[in-house]
Formats: C-alpha cells, structure tokens, sequence
C-alpha cells in the first residue's frame, strides 16, 4: 500500500470496531489518495473530540506529522469569502449562536474544499455547495418529534421579542411569532430556505438568488408559494 500500512490494517479501520484511528494513519491513507490535508484534520478532529478524545491525545498525534497542509485553491478561497457571511447568518438562525454557526459553516466549507474538483463540475457550483452546508446545519439543528427543524427558540433573539417586551400584548406577539416560525420550518425545503433567509437573515432577493443558485424570477416565485403556504399552514388548525 503507498500510505505505508497493509491491507489487513486498512480493513481493520474501515471496519471501526470502536476504533477511532489517530491523525497518523489517517494522514497517511488521504495522503496517499491525494487528499487535501488541512481540511482533513480539522475534519478528522471535529470526529475526534465526537468519538470521546481528549484535547491532549489530538494535539499529540497532530504533532506527530510533520506536514502543515496544503494551502487552498484561489478559486476556493474567493468562493468561500463569497458565501461565508449568508452561510453563517442561515446557521445561526438554527443553531443560535455564533461559536456554532460558525463551527458548522466551517466544516461545511472544508467538505467543499474535499469536493472542489467534484463540486466545480458539477451543473451548478452554488447548488452544490448550499445543499452542502445545508444538510450540515440540519444535522445540527434542534427538531420535533416529528422530525422537522425547531425554529421556535430563534424568536427571543428578534428585534421584534427585545423592543416590544414592555408594551402590553407582548405575550401575544411572542405566541404569533412562534407559531410563525414554527410553519416556517414545515414549508417545503426550498421554500423554507428563501423564507430563512429573507426574513430571519434579512437577505435580499438578489442575494439570495447568487447564493443558492437560482434565477432571481425564481426566487420571486418561491417567495410568493412560501407566503401563500404559511397562510394556509397559520390558519389550518393542527389536528390533535
């Protein structure tokens, strides 16, 4: 094998077992496969710190490899600098903070770099990369039972739940805001994303358009399908 290690070996890790193999190993194998290492390692970290290892233990077989990365492609890092603010702004309306929005746009980004010459190929570099970071967020974010994304703890951090908490009907807003939310997120996935964007992130429409791939008429439609459907979901009564 060009990483160093037999085949035996290799099954072993890709079987797992409870294993969760350090940063030699798993360098050696990508580097062989001529993967990007930088995003790697932060990658083969975030499922460190998931698999239950310590800070030490990363940081020992880090040092271990006596290899800095590789620095990005220009296309890449113009791309990044591109999405990241939009990226970060729709995670956050999930995730809530900034430290975790950013953690997940960051990993989403280094998957990207891994896909770069498959993402660049592809029929649309924005499409591909949004529904790339999209279902990282969604893995992250807090759900129903049902199973669909809860937006509800988003409403605290609105302009609307800060200036209006002395005014009488406070409560009431608060309730309305929350049932909005909450249909917003059982809008169809496309819907839900120009909803998101638009009126929790407060993107424009063009905006929006370049960062998820799609005609700027498009966007129009989607928005004008997306009210027309929280309409009809805010005053359906749920069946118990």
């Amino acid at each position: 094998m060009r990483s160093g290690y037999s085949k035996t070996r290799i099954s072993e890790l890709l079987r797992g077992n409870g294993y969760y193999p350090p940063w030699e190993i798993t360098f050696s194998v990508t580097h062989a496969l001529g993967l990007p290492t930088r995003p790697l390692r932060r990658l083969w970290t975030i499922a460190a710190r998931e698999a239950g290892k310590g800070d030490d233990w990363i940081k020992q077989c880090i040092e271990q490899v006596a290899h800095p990365g590789e620095e990005p492609p220009l296309p890449y890092q113009a791309f990044t600098e591109d999405v990241r603010g939009v990226y970060t702004d729709y995670a956050r309306a999930f995730l809530l903070t900034d430290l975790r929005s950013q953690w997940v746009v960051c990993e989403a980004l280094d998957i990207l770099w891994l896909r770069w010459d498959q993402a660049t190929t592809s029929e649309n570099l924005h499409r591909y990369a949004w529904r790339l970071l999209r279902a990282r967020v969604m893995a992250r974010a807090p759900r129903h039972r049902d199973g669909h994304p809860d937006l509800r703890a988003t409403v605290f951090s609105t302009r609307e739940a800060h200036d209006h908490s002395a005014v009488p009907g406070h409560f009431v807003v608060l309730t309305e805001l929350i049932d909005l939310f909450d249909a917003i997120t059982r809008l169809p996935d496309d819907q839900m994303d120009v909803a998101v964007l638009q009126y929790l992130c407060d993107t424009s429409h063009h905006t929006i358009a370049h960062i998820l791939g799609i005609a700027p008429a498009l966007t129009h439609a989607v928005d004008h399908h997306a009210r027309a459907t929280l309409e009809a979901l805010l005053t359906t009564p749920i069946p118990e």
